[in-house]
């Protein structure tokens, strides 16, 4: 089944250049980060299908293996997905993304509301509950896992 969305706005665009470019300096040796690439998300027991994330980290390994022998990343490769939420794809973002990604193993996705003042809210996964989170985030947001970082969240959408 081919989905179809409307491209992202410049606000929301604005966003996830931001945020990868508070993310790279800050990325341990052997991540790396990408917008909008192609994901293979497999389920137990399910068929694969695709997904295009706004931004994934990944493992040094996964970008090698891809560069070299073709291919998508695959979930497995994946140490952090988010997606930004845009007008209209608030249900797709908070629910069913969230189950997927979960449902094909990411470990960490985090989900940036820019309407009002940004939130952040960051997901990890806990077991057979799928993701869980302590709620949204505003300001600055500060974490250990799945690597240390600080977000200005309020920068996202501001120059």
């Amino acid at each position: 089944m081919l989905v179809t969305s409307p491209r992202p706005t410049p606000r929301h665009q604005r966003c996830i250049r931001e945020l990868e470019s508070q993310l790279l300096p800050q990325l341990p040796d052997g991540l790396e980060s990408f917008v909008d690439v192609d994901l293979e998300l497999v389920a137990p027991d399910e068929p694969g299908f695709v997904r295009a994330p706004d931004l994934v980290v990944v493992t040094g390994e996964a970008y090698e293996r891809v560069d070299r022998k073709g291919g998508l990343l695959r979930a497995a490769d994946v140490v952090l997905g988010v997606e930004v939420i845009s007008p209209g794809s608030q249900r797709r973002d908070r629910t069913v993304k969230r189950a997927e990604y979960a449902d094909a193993g990411i470990p960490h996705y985090w989900i940036v509301d820019i309407h009002n003042r940004v939130t952040l809210t960051a997901c990890h996964l806990a077991g057979e509950f799928g993701h869980a989170d302590a709620g949204p985030i505003t300001g600055t947001f500060t974490t250990d896992t799945p690597f240390p970082v600080r977000l200005e969240l309020d920068q996202l959408i501001q120059r």
